[in-house]
């Protein structure tokens, strides 16, 4: 890669240039500070492949390309948005993108609307220098439909990254807890129909970390999405992120009781299949190895997103590092389908999970949907 475009990490561990102090402060708790959910998990443990002794395939063989509105991916693992608009998420995301563009995997930005309000802050989010040809997704809050922003706006951050596609994320349990949060999520579907209508990017509704529920994804649906994310709980809590944002105790506390809140990605996914056999199904939140990918499709989705790894291995250890981990996810999958007897991510989403070794022995291991 030429030199001019390749990310410099120049300032990228001061936050003294640092513009938005929030930005800056949720990638410093996501890399310092434990903010997992700690009983609630992604529900992935809950189900396995049956192994195949002698699985017919070649191993080397094995196919996980894609294709994602209308451009091919080699992967179905992708970059969960995560950040931007600091000086220091300018050279995470450099990073990030250049490794997104080598292994062919698409890739989420965190929120835009920093640098919608202040084109100062938009450097971090043009990251088309590094990964011209892979899938990109904007990234702006659907609440701020409801403190003026309009599809002018939200146009504006597409054409920023030159995006593929645009996300609205839905955190309204993150906007309660933070003490200068938006919290009129009041009129929302509307809106969202009617951005649906006139955006020339597919739009994709995302939670970011306690899923999505049955009603929220037929009403999304209605409202003209082409897919969802459904970020379900058992990842990274964002209320306690929150938390060690908190300027009180008392709001310590508010944000903190929440640490256990949401529905597991695995349910969640399900939930959202069922909804629509044709919709545009993201898995996130929790995801950890290409074990977890491979149940993520079984279940009913398209593609499966990680962050908070992403996040770790760009700034330690940078493109090299997240290269590596791509690649070790990815030899994760291709394992996992390899001992399911899947061959491809056809085959993938047609293998059946099961949910317990004593109900199958009851059931004497003839049912063909897995149990409920």
């Amino acid at each position: 890669m030429a030199q001019e475009n390749y990310p410099s990490r120049k300032n990228a561990s001061s936050d003294a240039s640092v513009t938005d102090q929030r930005k800056a402060d949720h990638i410093r708790i996501n890399l310092e500070e434990d903010v997992d959910f700690k009983g609630l998990t992604t529900g992935f443990e809950r189900y396995f492949f049956m192994h195949q002794a002698l699985p017919e395939l070649n191993l080397d063989e094995i196919d996980i390309s894609t294709q994602l509105f209308d451009k091919p991916l080699k992967t179905p693992l992708f970059i969960s948005s995560m950040t931007g608009g600091t000086e220091r998420a300018n050279y995470i995301n450099g990073v990030l993108s250049t490794a997104a563009e080598h292994m062919g995997m698409a890739m989420g930005l965190g929120s835009q609307r920093a640098a919608i309000e202040d084109d100062l802050l938009a450097e971090s989010f043009r990251i088309r220098r590094y990964a011209p040809t892979t899938t990109i997704f904007a990234n702006v809050g659907a609440v701020q439909l409801n403190y003026g922003y309009d599809a002018t706006l939200l146009q504006k951050a597409v054409d920023m990254c030159e995006a593929d596609a645009l996300i609205l994320h839905l955190n309204a349990l993150q906007e309660a807890v933070q003490p200068e949060g938006d919290r009129d999520f009041s009129g929302l579907f509307r809106k969202i129909a009617q951005v649906c209508r006139v955006m020339e990017v597919p739009v994709i509704a995302k939670e970011v970390g306690w899923g999505i529920s049955p009603q929220m994804a037929r009403q999304l649906i209605d409202a003209g999405v082409t897919g969802i994310d459904v970020a379900g709980a058992g990842g990274t809590s964002w209320s306690q992120v929150e938390m060690y944002r908190a300027p009180t105790a008392r709001h310590a506390r508010i944000a903190g009781a929440f640490i256990d809140w949401g529905i597991p990605t695995a349910y969640s996914i399900q939930y959202c299949r069922q909804a629509d056999s044709n919709l545009s199904i993201f898995a996130s939140g929790g995801l950890r190895s290409g074990i977890d990918i491979a149940k993520s499709i079984a279940l009913g989705a398209d593609m499966a997103g990680i962050a908070g790894d992403f996040l770790k291995a760009a700034v330690n250890d940078g493109i090299e590092g997240v290269i590596e981990l791509t690649e070790t996810i990815n030899d994760e999958l291709k394992t996992a389908m390899f001992c399911a007897g899947a061959g491809n991510l056809h085959q993938l989403r047609h293998t059946r999970l099961y949910q317990s070794f004593e109900e199958e022995l009851k059931r004497g291991g003839t049912t063909t949907q897995p149990p409920t």
